[in-house]
């Protein structure tokens, strides 16, 4: 498992150099509409586990990032308690943090684990989400990446 890391993060060290995801410098990671999560709905990955597309009639706005929702019902419960429904890391690749770096996900690749979820990076040469559950290990990598956070999210 630790030559899977040690690639990993060679694969990542890759992915920086060559510029194929530019690093956001904000602690979220929106769109220039401020649109998080790429238009998914938060309450979708925590209460159901899946990725929903949001639509533009249910939205809320939390912190200056907007949020969409599937229906009037979802909107209402992230009104609620928001915080509760907020992407970790600010919606970058969990992995990305991980290795001290910060990288948009496919917002179709996540986990949900103990009332939380992660987003990961994913393309044809690299699956984040695979190499996370491959160290097989979720502790280890989110001691190191809550690390890792409380510098990323004030780089500019």
């Amino acid at each position: 498992m630790k030559n899977i890391l040690k690639s990993s993060i060679l694969i990542l060290s890759f992915l920086i150099s060559t510029l194929l995801f530019a690093q956001d410098n904000k602690a979220n990671n929106i769109d220039n509409s401020n649109i998080a999560l790429k238009g998914y709905s938060p309450v979708s990955y925590l209460d159901l586990g899946i990725a929903q597309k949001g639509v533009k009639q249910y939205k809320s706005e939390h912190k200056k990032v907007i949020y969409y929702f599937t229906s009037a019902e979802q909107k209402s419960t992230f009104d609620k308690n928001p915080e509760k429904y907020l992407p970790q890391y600010g919606g970058f690749c969990a992995f990305g943090v991980y290795a001290g770096a910060k990288f948009r996900p496919d917002p179709n690749k996540f986990i949900v684990k103990n009332g939380k979820y992660f987003l990961y990076l994913y393309n044809l040469e690299l699956d984040a989400q695979q190499l996370w559950l491959a160290e097989n290990n979720h502790g280890k990598l989110l001691a190191t990446a809550n690390k890792n956070w409380k510098k990323l999210k004030k780089t500019h």
